[in-house]
């Protein structure tokens, strides 16, 4: 018996095309969401989150992307190339810093090793809640559309979500800002990035991930909408 493909685009040029570009989309945002994370934005001097919660959640669109188009199966792959390019960064970037630089360049050393120095406590927070996070999310994203029988976009891209940034805020925050910022602001960041990621998901992502899913269906596929 012929050995079923998980997914239609296999051998497919468009397919494998559309493919590399998603994952290298997802695989940037995500370094670029930790680069970010390290400047703190101030709101009234009530709230504060990492830069990077803008840039996160559109990460996430594009891993609901690959979960619906290329299968759980593919999308954790990706997930899991994206955790060993991130571990990657942090190497390269450590690096840099134990590297000597000439005097007259101290302030521009200074600068690199201020941002650098900081980021592997990040990107091991980063690491954790990602794996957790994406993980869940592609995970219950693939569940609730065999329940949905492939209807209801909008149900599995925010329903996953709904647990995805829970399992991936708590963590990242913990490891990240223990420490540095007091209880009172934890706690307030977690909630704030929660509600701005899931907001950003379901004002933006949600939209985006319909506009990129209908038009690889019909690029790709030649059907001309999705359900849901």
């Amino acid at each position: 018996m012929n050995k079923v493909s998980e997914n239609p685009f296999k051998n497919r040029t468009d397919g494998d095309m559309s493919l590399m570009v998603v994952s290298s989309l997802f695989v940037t945002l995500y370094l670029v969401s930790n680069v970010m994370a390290v400047k703190i934005i101030g709101l009234f001097d009530i709230f504060c989150f990492d830069a990077g919660t803008i840039t996160f959640p559109f990460a996430y669109m594009l891993g609901d992307v690959l979960t619906e188009i290329w299968g759980y199966r593919t999308a954790r792959k990706v997930i899991w190339m994206t955790f060993l390019c991130n571990v990657i960064m942090v190497v390269c970037t450590q690096l840099g810093v134990w590297m000597p630089s000439p005097d007259y360049l101290d302030e521009i050393a200074g600068a690199y090793d201020a941002i650098f120095t900081y980021v592997p406590r990040i990107v091991l927070g980063s690491l954790v809640g990602f794996l957790l996070g994406e993980l869940s999310n592609a995970w219950f994203m693939q569940r609730i559309k065999e329940k949905t029988k492939g209807r209801f976009l909008w149900v599995r891209t925010i329903g996953s979500s709904v647990i995805g940034y829970l399992l991936d805020t708590l963590p990242f925050v913990l490891i990240a800002f223990a420490g540095v910022l007091s209880t009172r602001d934890i706690l307030l960041m977690i909630a704030l990035q929660y509600v701005m990621k899931l907001s950003i998901e379901v004002l933006f992502g949600t939209p985006m991930a319909y506009a990129v899913i209908v038009f690889l269906k019909k690029k790709v596929l030649g059907t001309r909408h999705c359900n849901g």
